[in-house]
């Protein structure tokens, strides 16, 4: 290591240190020789300064300085002067000053990188997780790391004056399936056992809450051995909370004014709180989905009933079966051609959709290939209901609920999209609440809880559980920002009796329910308080704060879309001496 100790930072020199001796460290971004003076740009974490080297230094020194190349680590010192006007660079925050240097050292020589370490750099997404460790010097990477650690360093300090206590729970766990698979863990010494890493650390903060120590976070990481998309990762890190004697209120407020602080600190934005709540019921029903993109119009609307006075076949067969003929008005787009309509029409097809009914709004009417098969009255009807004008594009989708729902969703959000009806500048956050607390799988013929098993149903609808599961509302609210599911959370069971009821509807009868969960189950019955908390995505939450559309642009060692890491070959094989110690032989 050199002598020379930093004085500065390569992003702290201004005007008023001019004549000031200084030391530097740093990367070589850039050099430049300009006729006898070579210029470098040095780079650290904080910033830039351009350094000159003067051969009037002495041969040895401009030598050395001649040798110099991109990503060089290097020490400098030298004397802080004004920049010759015109030659000032407005877009560093040193770009008033430079360091003539007189002494300078490398601490070490780089190969020549495969990719220029800046901003713009056009290059793969693969290439640059290969080589993260040069991605990561970006300005920009260095910019969005930041940004996260104070967006987490805003979480702790707002929860740590609300008497919230930080408690790290284990990572090393017992396998208790919350949906998605478990990655597991061999035990060398318990052969032929396995712990679990944890998708959540659920069951430990509402153990937590039976202990007593009624307010708890963590920022905390997470496992999923699930299928990876843009938003998803098998590794993750979330803000989990948990409260005891309270209600969805109380945590719904203390999480709106978390958003609040978040935003005022981080970005220096204010966001109106309360945030508007909408039922699971009215998100369905307007948006086809239960994390619905306020920031735009454009609702879905249910024209079964109206056209039971038609003659159209499709519409009246659905609707005979038990299916729904919605639809949204797509404003404005009644200029589209055939093949816009029929490229639509494609689109929804993509989400199990059998085709899209349309009509454009015209001077006279309704205008279609259908027209023939729907009276004046029925159309006009129609015509009001979705409160069309001329030059208003009609799209309806006529099958099952779910695929109506999720057809309409995505045909919303692609409307949307392609006629830029959405402020990308506007950050829309909203809570749905009044969750079913079971869905039926069709294919599997049995009851899912939509949450997880642990969530509360409304103690209204306990006289109904056994009877009416799928009338049970839950008490779980979901926070939502521009159409994403930021986190969710629920107030918890906390009667034994309630949570032994849930898991029999479950398909989990009590021998299963104690072998799985047996130490929840056992800590419910020496006084569990109520108690209900929330987990917020930190890796999406900085994701949408930041604009961007992939979260591993937030994350210092993502994963691939195949759960790989490029730059460190994980997972791997491993040597056949550990299986045999773990007990553990390949197929």
């Amino acid at each position: 290591m050199s002598k020379l100790k930093r004085t500065h930072t390569c992003g702290q020199l201004r005007i008023k240190d001019v004549k000031s001796t200084v030391t530097l460290l740093g990367w070589v971004s850039s050099i430049r020789d300009h006729g006898g003076l070579i210029f470098i740009d040095l780079r650290d974490r904080y910033g830039i300064t351009q350094v000159v080297f003067n051969p009037d230094k002495g041969n040895e020194f401009y030598t050395t300085a001649g040798q110099l190349r991109p990503e060089y680590v290097v020490a400098i010192q030298g004397a802080v002067s004004a920049r010759p006007e015109g030659t000032l660079n407005p877009n560093l925050d040193t770009g008033e000053i430079e360091v003539y240097a007189d002494t300078l050292e490398i601490l070490n020589k780089s190969e020549t990188p495969p990719f220029e370490i800046e901003d713009e750099s056009k290059v793969s997404l693969e290439l640059r997780l290969k080589h993260r460790y040069l991605d990561l010097r970006r300005p920009v990477m260095q910019r969005r790391l930041i940004f996260r650690h104070k967006v987490c360093q805003v979480i702790r300090e707002y929860l740590d004056r609300l008497n919230f206590i930080d408690i790290e729970t284990p990572v090393l766990t017992k396998s208790t399936p919350e949906g998605a698979r478990d990655y597991l863990v061999p035990s060398r010494v318990n052969l032929g056992k396995f712990y679990a890493l944890p998708q959540s650390p659920q069951l430990f903060k509402q153990i937590l809450m039976v202990a007593g120590y009624d307010r708890y976070f963590q920022i905390v990481r997470c496992f999923r051995d699930e299928d990876l998309r843009a938003q998803r990762q098998p590794e993750f890190t979330q803000m989990d909370m948990e409260m005891s004697f309270v209600d969805e209120n109380d945590i719904i407020q203390i999480i709106e004014g978390l958003v609040a602080a978040i935003f005022d600190k981080v970005i220096g934005k204010k966001v109106a709180t309360p945030f508007p709540r909408l039922s699971y019921n009215e998100a369905m029903a307007s948006y086809g989905c239960d994390a619905p993109d306020l920031r735009f119009g454009m609702k879905i609307k249910d024209i079964s009933d109206i056209v039971q006075k038609s003659d159209f076949k499709v519409f009246l067969d659905t609707v005979k079966s038990g299916g729904q003929v919605r639809g949204v008005n797509a404003n404005g787009c009644g200029n589209f051609s055939r093949k816009d309509i029929d490229d639509l029409t494609a689109f929804v097809g993509q989400f199990g959709a059998k085709g899209l009914a349309w009509f454009k709004v015209e001077e006279k009417g309704l205008s279609s290939s259908i027209t023939k098969f729907f009276p004046e009255e029925t159309r006009e009807k129609i015509r009001q209901y979705m409160d069309a004008k001329k030059g208003d594009l009609l799209l309806f989708v006529a099958d099952k609920p779910k695929v109506v729902s999720q057809s309409l969703a995505q045909l919303r959000l692609h409307l949307a999209q392609k006629n830029k009806l959405i402020d990308t500048n506007t950050f829309y956050f909203s809570w749905v609440v009044d969750f079913p607390l079971f869905d039926y799988n069709e294919d599997l013929q049995r009851y899912e809880a939509l949450h997880h098993p642990f969530t509360s149903p409304h103690p209204d609808d306990l006289p109904i559980l056994e009877e009416k599961p799928l009338e049970v509302k839950a008490r779980a609210y979901d926070l939502v920002l521009n159409g994403v599911e930021l986190g969710g959370g629920s107030i918890r069971i906390h009667a034994p009796e309630v949570q032994k009821r849930v898991f029999r509807l479950l398909g989990i009868e009590d021998e299963s329910a104690y072998a799985k969960f047996g130490f929840l189950l056992d800590a419910l019955k020496y006084g569990a308080p109520p108690h209900g908390g929330i987990a917020l995505g930190v890796d999406r939450m900085v994701t949408l704060l930041l604009q961007l559309d992939d979260i591993r642009e937030v994350i210092a060692f993502p994963k691939t879309q195949k759960a790989t890491c490029l730059m460190t070959n994980a997972p791997s094989e491993v040597d056949l001496q550990q299986l045999k110690e773990l007990g553990i032989r390949l197929l």
